[in-house]
């Protein structure tokens, strides 16, 4: 009985599918189907079924070519070309010398000098202002150009891969989701995962302390897996997930191939390595960076990466009245002991930081290659832009003094020297390395109008693809033409129409037609500008035309710029100025550059400084409010849509149930390098506030021990003048129920606590203490916490205490 009744009920539902399908045309009516069944209608089912074709075409995803490759896009930060020994630099870079060895090398590949703009460009194959990403995404200011979100009109290769059979996997860096949707509450339509990536892990700021990370896998906020004291690195941790990623995928899906965006932390501040590999570099840059970029010029001409007879540039040679300040370079002989002691230690840690990081990547490609994955996975191992200037003149242990305009002094920095590199520092060289790091070329990151800005290593190996070993290549190309070169490598096309959305023309050309030329044959490239934070550019055919202006300062006066000229076929370093000699060529290239800005929505230019553009308020889902409320068991609450309490007066209550044996933190937002915290020890309540890192901590210490019961705690600061440098002067008073506690003079940074990572936490302070005074997590125990109360209006203290106090009656 049990038999026929699974049977009966096998039929009903074979039955009510076969009519939802239309495959049977009719059945009679009967008391017990059973009967029918028995007579003749089993043999009408099987014969309609084996007569019948199924359509699955809108249910099953497409394949991709038996054969396709897999393609592993590598791609650091902050780079020039004289940095990396595969292009006769100094630091030693054993795993992009085995690709070098395995395919080509180029010597012109370009960028748009900063990172979300490049980044950008290798997402969706088009121009940076049309992806929405004229600077970084914290700089958005609305213009089509700049407004820090790319349109649906650029689908990014991650959704044309996807859709074509691949699996997409995106590693490490984003900086490409707009800053008010870096939250768990915000939009996630920027994120990778809805960007055409089946799998995200990595941080999605511009940067990330690298013992501390922000990290977010897939679509929610996680910590990092262990501590540093237990042997962690973000580079470390890169390599394991990227391995992990791909042997989940080969678990379930071995014929499936894959695409896997890789973007290290490394080479942008915080510089953050093991002391071994710091270690590795002790003395070679103790010459400085003058001696350096003397030393590495002939090394890259012998190996073909600059024509012979190229010449290095001049460190500071634009006029005064254009020049940035936080852009100069001091002379290395005119340098104190104690400075060239600092700035050699510096440079140590990037090269040590480089080094390690590429020692990660070579994890993953000895993983391929033992897994004989490797002969059929294109490797493009890159940077985004030029080594990066923002540590100023004088370098720095704290990077966030320059995004705060704070000036960094020897004798702080000096204190760090032994630790640079760990996790007490947030370390970045000084503006000479990075012009080093960049010769032979004028300027660094942020100057797209230079090629220390946009020159930058690129090479690929392939070793099913590519017959080349170990030749390099001076066509000249852009990060544009990355995600052409994947398609045509793939055999895809961008398409026309994306999810019903026309799309906009690819902005570059394939690469693909280099890998068999010869290494001085014609480039398929015709013209490409260049524009950044106010500076500008624009090659064609060999040429190039430049606008003589600094980044980020304010100047404006566009209409004022000098152009030069430069023949860059055979002047490279873009020393020998033809615009006097060449007029109409100059003309033609100006007006090409108008041209091209009307096409790709460059216009306006903007040079203001970075605080200007960095502290300017932007939209956000939420209205703008004068009292935030927060609550434990919360993820961080990222500094783009927490509370800004910048440049004014605040008030911060926390309402407390305190039971036998209290501690830890209240509220926390920012690090040990910048920020908060209001905290409970030894029973007593502190509240600290770390001013860009420099010690000693401001720190405010209760009188009276706390007792047993609710309470109303909380710090009230309030401003009385603007400092020198932006900094807000008052004072700072701490209550408990109302009763001030203690009371002392305090300052706060004109700027954000970091730029990215590190959010505003309440029952725990995340990635790095703000207060040296207790560990991270620092979570809170011995009471609960019922919430926490921000609030940046005019009302007095009272006003706020007052309704902390109903609050707590209410709970």
């Amino acid at each position: 009985m049990k038999k026929n009744n699974l049977n009966y009920k096998n039929f009903i539902m074979t039955l009510s599918l076969l009519l939802s399908l239309g495959l049977v045309s009719k059945i009679a009516a009967q008391a017990d189907p059973r009967e029918d069944v028995k007579k003749n209608f089993k043999g009408v089912i099987e014969l309609d079924i084996r007569n019948s074709k199924s359509d699955w075409s809108a249910y099953t995803r497409k394949s991709a070519p038996d054969g396709a490759p897999n393609v592993l896009f590598i791609l650091y930060d902050d780079t020039g070309q004289a940095a990396w020994s595969p292009y006769g630099g100094a630091i030693n870079m054993p795993t992009l010398q085995k690709i070098a060895d395995n395919g080509v090398t180029y010597t012109q590949w370009h960028t748009t000098a900063l990172c979300s703009p490049t980044r950008s460009t290798l997402l969706t194959g088009r121009n940076h202002h049309l992806n929405g990403m004229a600077s970084i995404t914290e700089t958005a200011d609305g213009f089509p150009g700049a407004n820090g979100q790319i349109p649906a009109q650029c689908a990014t290769i991650g959704q044309v891969l996807q859709q074509a059979g691949w699996s997409t996997f995106w590693i490490g860096k984003n900086h490409n989701v707009p800053e008010q949707d870096v939250s768990s509450g915000g939009s996630k339509a920027q994120w990778p995962t809805q960007m055409g990536f089946d799998r995200y892990y990595g941080f999605l700021g511009g940067e990330t302390n690298q013992w501390y990370p922000d990290l977010v896998e897939d679509n929610h906020f996680i910590e990092a897996p262990y501590s540093p004291e237990e042997g962690y690195h973000l580079s470390k941790d890169l390599a394991d997930k990227a391995i992990e990623y791909i042997k989940d995928q080969k678990a379930t899906n071995p014929s499936k191939p894959w695409y896997m965006w890789y973007c290290p932390g490394a080479n942008h501040a915080p510089h953050h390595a093991p002391e071994e590999y710091i270690a590795k570099y002790k003395g070679k840059f103790d010459a400085g960076y003058d001696a350096y970029r003397e030393w590495v010029l002939p090394r890259m001409i012998s190996k073909g990466i600059l024509p012979a007879g190229t010449k290095n540039t001049n460190f500071n040679f634009l006029p005064p009245n254009i020049s940035n300040p936080a852009d100069y370079v001091k002379p290395w002989n005119k340098l104190s002991a104690d400075e060239k002691k600092l700035f050699t230690k510096l440079a140590e840690v990037y090269a040590g930081f480089s080094e390690y990081t590429d020692a990660q990547v070579g994890r993953v490609i000895d993983y391929l290659e033992k897994t004989g994955q490797l002969e059929n996975t294109v490797v493009m191992y890159a940077a985004d832009n030029g080594a990066s200037g923002e540590g100023s003149p004088t370098g720095s242990v704290n990077e966030n003094k320059f995004f705060n305009g704070y000036p960094d002094e020897l004798a702080e920095n000096l204190k760090y020297i032994d630790k640079l590199g760990g996790p007490d520092t947030y370390e970045h060289y000084p503006t000479g390395w990075a012009a080093a790091f960049s010769a032979p070329y004028k300027m660094f990151k942020r100057y797209s109008n230079y090629a220390g800005g946009t020159c930058d290593p690129l090479i690929i190996s392939w070793p099913k693809g590519i017959k080349a070993r170990g030749e390099v290549r001076n066509q000249y190309h852009h990060s544009t033409d990355i995600v052409p070169t994947i398609l045509d490598i793939c055999g895809l096309e961008m398409p026309k129409t994306f999810n019903n959305v026309p799309q906009y023309p690819l902005s570059g050309v394939s690469m693909k037609y280099s890998f068999d030329a010869k290494p001085d044959g014609p480039t398929q490239k015709k013209i490409q500008y260049y524009t950044m934070l106010g500076t500008r550019a624009i090659w064609k055919d060999g040429w190039k035309a430049v606008a003589v202006h600094a980044p980020l300062t304010g100047t404006g006066k566009f209409d004022k710029d000098v152009w030069e000229l430069y023949n860059v076929d055979v002047d490279r370093a873009e020393a020998n100025n033809l615009a006097k000699k060449n007029p109409e060529k100059l003309k033609e290239l100006v007006d090409a550059w108008f041209a091209e800005a009307d096409k790709n929505l460059v216009l306006p230019l903007d040079d203001r400084s970075a605080m200007e553009i960095i502290g300017a308020e932007r939209p956000s889902q939420e209205k703008p409010k004068t009292r935030y409320i927060y609550y434990p068991g919360t993820a961080a609450v990222p500094e783009g849509v927490a509370v800004n309490v910048r440049g004014r007066s605040y008030k911060i209550v926390g309402d407390v149930d305190i039971k036998s044996g209290a501690s830890g933190v209240i509220f926390a937002h920012g690090s040990r390098f910048g920020g908060h915290s209001l905290f409970i020890k030894d029973n007593k309540l502190y509240y600290v506030y770390n001013f860009l890192g420099i010690q000693p901590e401001q720190t405010f210490v209760s009188s009276s021990t706390l007792t047993p019961g609710k309470h109303a705690l909380g710090f009230e600061f309030v401003r009385e003048k603007t400092g020198e440098h932006g900094e807000q002067i008052g004072t700072g008073h701490l209550f408990i129920d109302g009763k001030e506690v203690a009371k002392g003079p305090m300052k706060t940074q004109p700027g954000k606590f970091t730029l990215s990572g590190d959010g505003l936490c309440v029952g725990f302070d995340s990635g790095d203490a703000v207060s040296s005074q207790y560990k991270t997590p620092g979570t809170f125990k011995g009471g609960e916490i019922l919430g926490v109360g921000v609030d940046i209006s005019e009302q007095s203290y009272e006003d706020i205490n007052k309704e902390a106090m109903r609050i707590m009656k209410r709970e």
